[in-house]
């Protein structure tokens, strides 16, 4: 049997790369063939306590070499990896590990500010059906910081060095990916072998990836995220390139790794790309880093102009804007590396991927291309649709029609074929019985010279049904008043779109990856 397991990114690269760097952490570099190696002892070690092909291993790890070395380990072993946020607390852990049967834990010790294997241990003790539970230490020969516990080191002492790993079907889950969970319980997406595969391989060719000139990678995004894990990890293993690893973007520290280590791919959500340029001062020299730079990727939420044009300016490299979701593996589309970028879009389809508009009824919108002012929700169908949502089918009925998955993102389609997103269809704001993009909103007061960031949301109105409200972050010394930026936003808009309520504030809340958290807004 062909063996379709995603763990052979790593195997050929090890073969055919075995001395070359494949990850870098602080001053550790490890090699090709280190990474393979430790990766079988965590096989051996998985199959060792009785984990089977298709059973279901849970990882908690921020950037760090460990993430890599145990999400591969697993997928030698046949097994699915089922990576977490490392926010998560103890509750919500012990709710993932039960929803996903999970047999095994693999959890890094964390640090006092975010005690991840605490609340590891909390979830593994209110979780029955998981077996092992491992504390990944930052020191390989410290004692497990839990009582009674074992750390990943000790167990894997004595695992062989060499494994050959499980023959797996390409329709074989790999990795169930957990949706953020903005509505009810957070659902695990099933991805399988060639959903993450082909991905991965399609999505670095598409930037030009060669193997016998491998890009060097600036690992910011998490890799318990489906554009880490894919864009970054998986594409970078798939060509021989090198991963250095960030366990907590912060830009001054990634501008410094972008300059040390010749950095020549950078992906990020579009605040890590805002943050870069706020970490720019006039003294600032970016000439090295914009010398190696030969790719800039932004997905994860739209991509503001203004956004897109400053940091074209000041490191000479366009952001190439993609699209897609966990349950997309996640690449959709994305703009073409070497051709004329239009600020803005999404791009087109990647190969083997198509997408098209369509209504509430699934009834294609603009179908003949006719109109590039329609609107419509965004459906994907191709290699890199999941299999389904673990264990709800009624979920997965709703989301996918012969082969189309609804992706609840809107967007237009240009008469080229270049889509564009409006907003997300439950973040629409409806005012007065009028739609309002909140993303339209923000990218007009993101050109007011003192604006440096914002997001609007619809709050409740006793007669416009929702009000819209923008929260504000200034540019460092700007000074403007609630009014006279609501006055600037209505010489701007139409009257059903500015915004009638302004609130500067110092930050925005987050998720992990990056994205602003508007629920969290009020």
């Amino acid at each position: 049997m062909t063996t379709y397991n995603l763990a052979t990114l790593l195997e050929d690269s090890a073969t055919n790369h075995s001395d070359r760097t494949a990850i870098v952490f602080g001053e550790r570099r490890l090699s090709y063939a280190e990474v393979d190696t430790f990766a079988n002892m965590v096989a051996n070690l998985l199959v060792a306590r009785g984990i089977k092909p298709g059973d279901k291993v849970a990882l908690t790890c921020p950037n760090l070499p460990y993430f890599t070395i145990v999400y591969f380990g697993i997928l030698k072993a046949g097994a699915t990896v089922v990576p977490l946020n490392v926010l998560l607390k103890g509750r919500e852990v012990a709710y993932h590990l039960d929803d996903s049967d999970a047999k095994a834990y693999f959890c890094f010790e964390g640090t006092p500010e975010l005690p991840m294997g605490q609340a590891g241990h909390e979830g593994f003790a209110a979780t029955d059906g998981c077996e092992h539970f491992f504390v990944i230490t930052a020191d390989l020969a410290a004692p497990s910081p839990i009582e009674g516990t074992e750390t990943m080191a000790q167990a894997m002492g004595g695992q062989p060095a060499e494994f050959t790993s499980v023959a797996t079907d390409e329709d074989d889950t790999a990795v169930i990916l957990y949706t953020s969970g903005t509505t009810g319980q957070p659902k695990g997406a099933e991805l399988r072998h060639r959903n993450m595969r082909d991905n991965a391989c399609s999505g670095a060719a598409l930037f030009g990836a060669d193997a016998d000139r491998p890009d060097t990678y600036l690992c910011v995004l998490p890799l318990f995220h489906s554009f880490g894990q894919t864009v970054i990890q998986n594409g970078a293993f798939a060509y021989g390139g090198t991963v250095v690893m960030l366990p907590r973007f912060e830009a001054h520290a990634a501008l410094e790794l972008m300059q040390k280590e010749g950095v020549t791919f950078f992906a990020g959500v579009p605040t890590m790309y805002w943050g870069l340029l706020g970490a720019l001062d006039g003294t600032t020299d970016v000439t090295g880093i914009a010398e190696k730079m030969r790719v800039a990727a932004a997905g994860g939420s739209a991509l503001p102009v203004e956004v897109h044009k400053d940091f074209e300016k000041k490191f000479g490299v366009t952001i190439l804007e993609g699209y897609g979701l966990s349950e997309t593996s996640p690449v959709a589309s994305f703009s073409k590396y070497g051709a004329p970028v239009r600020v803005g879009s999404i791009g087109t389809p990647i190969p083997g991927v198509e997408m098209k508009l369509i209504d509430p009824e699934w009834n294609e919108v603009n179908a003949d291309n006719s109109d590039p002012d329609a609107i419509g929700e965004i459906a994907i169908k191709g290699h890199n649709i999941m299999k389904g949502y673990y264990n709800r089918p009624e979920a997965t009925a709703e989301a996918i029609r012969d082969g189309w998955f609804r992706s609840g993102d809107l967007g237009r389609r240009d008469e080229d074929g270049w889509y564009y997103i409006v907003d997300r269809s439950k973040d629409m704001i409806i005012r007065g019985g009028y739609n309002v993009y909140p993303r339209e909103v923000e990218e007009v007061l993101m050109t007011h010279p003192a604006v440096s960031l914002a997001a609007v949301i619809g709050v409740p109105h006793e007669s416009h049904g929702e009000e819209i409200k923008a929260f504000v972050i200034r540019n460092e010394g700007a000074e403007i008043t609630e009014d006279e930026l609501v006055a600037w936003g209505k010489e701007q808009m139409a009257g059903y779109k500015y915004p009638r309520i302004i609130a500067f504030v110092d930050s925005l809340p987050m998720t992990s990856t990056g994205k602003i958290l508007k629920r969290e807004l009020s």
